[in-house]
């Protein structure tokens, strides 16, 4: 057996998450495959690389001899390839993304500067960074939510599109809330909520919102376009994006206090990459920003205030 870059890649994921079973998940692989294949790389180098705890994988003195060598060798792949595009005239753009209102007119713009771009989604966005690091993706737009830090990889650039993005409730036409502008966690205590706990740092936000309100609402368990579904027909109310527009049968509206938010990041292995998608998002986002009403007046009431008073700062929008 001979040492190949999906090799090096794979235990970097293993020393970046510090598992197994999450290194298989970023890697898109099965736990078992990437078991065996660490075995078979540890029999082809003579020792062992990781030590395997109930707490997670950490490398042994081989492992960070090996490690050391094998990062500066992926990041000089990387580079090669970025040239080797651009040298051979390539537009072609891989990009990942959690959710966004913002992604068709990021990918419209990009497609009228002469790229080319694919779209890979992912509710998580430790996977898509991982993915970025690992050669699969070009560049990430994830969000993070708040007290739920991401694992960023040191060798990632990192642009912040929004610092802190409010998250918003969508809820029935016919609720008797979406009468106001603004709800109140408390007053949604006795509806059932749709949460999908694959998000990364999702669950755990909402968590700590309701304990928050003191409110222990039921629960239910699924991934956002479900969640759609069942708030149109009563079922449920849902957390979302304040970009989110509403429907005639869905209401979008800002929840009283903020107690929900996310910071918008955009990550990629060079400076240059970001600067060639930077623009095209940041037009994008402003642009699903002024289409969501509710959105759009919570905005409004964060500008400064008459008499040179300021309110709480807002995102870099108009």
């Amino acid at each position: 057996m001979e040492l190949e870059v999906r090799h090096l890649r794979a235990l970097c994921a293993i020393a970046d998450t510090g598992s197994l079973h999450r290194a298989a998940r970023q890697l898109g692989v099965a736990q078992p495959s990437l078991s065996t294949q660490l075995r078979r790389i540890e029999q082809e180098l003579g020792g062992p690389l990781f030590l395997r705890t109930r707490t997670g994988c950490r490398p042994t003195p081989l492992g960070r001899l090996v490690l050391h060598r094998a990062r500066p060798l992926l990041a000089d792949m990387h580079v090669l390839v970025v040239e080797a595009r651009a040298a051979a005239g390539g537009t072609g753009l891989r990009i990942g993304s959690t959710a966004s209102k913002a992604l068709a007119g990021w990918l419209r713009r990009l497609r009228a500067d002469g790229r080319e771009p694919t779209l890979h989604m992912n509710v998580s966005a430790n996977a898509l960074l991982g993915m970025v690091v690992g050669g699969q993706l070009d560049v990430a737009f994830v969000h993070e939510v708040e007290g739920c830090p991401l694992r960023i990889p040191a060798d990632l650039r990192l642009r912040v599109l929004v610092a802190r993005e409010p998250q918003f409730v969508s809820l029935p036409a016919d609720h008797p809330a979406a009468g106001e502008p603004e709800v109140d966690v408390r007053d949604l205590a006795g509806d059932r909520w749709m949460i999908d706990p694959t998000v990364d740092g999702e669950w755990d936000a909402v968590q700590r919102m309701f304990h928050a309100a003191g409110v222990s609402p039921q629960v239910l368990h699924g991934d956002y376009h479900t969640a759609d579904a069942l708030v149109a027909t009563g079922e449920v109310v849902t957390v979302c994006q304040p970009t989110r527009t509403p429907r005639p049968d869905m209401a979008v509206r800002r929840l009283k206090s903020d107690p929900l938010g996310v910071r918008l990041l955009v990550a990629a292995r060079t400076e240059t990459e970001l600067d060639g998608v930077y623009p095209a998002l940041e037009e994008a986002y402003r642009e699903a920003a002024r289409q969501a009403p509710a959105y759009r007046e919570w905005l409004d009431r964060q500008r400064p205030a008459p008499g040179g008073r300021h309110r709480p700062p807002s995102p870099a929008l108009p």
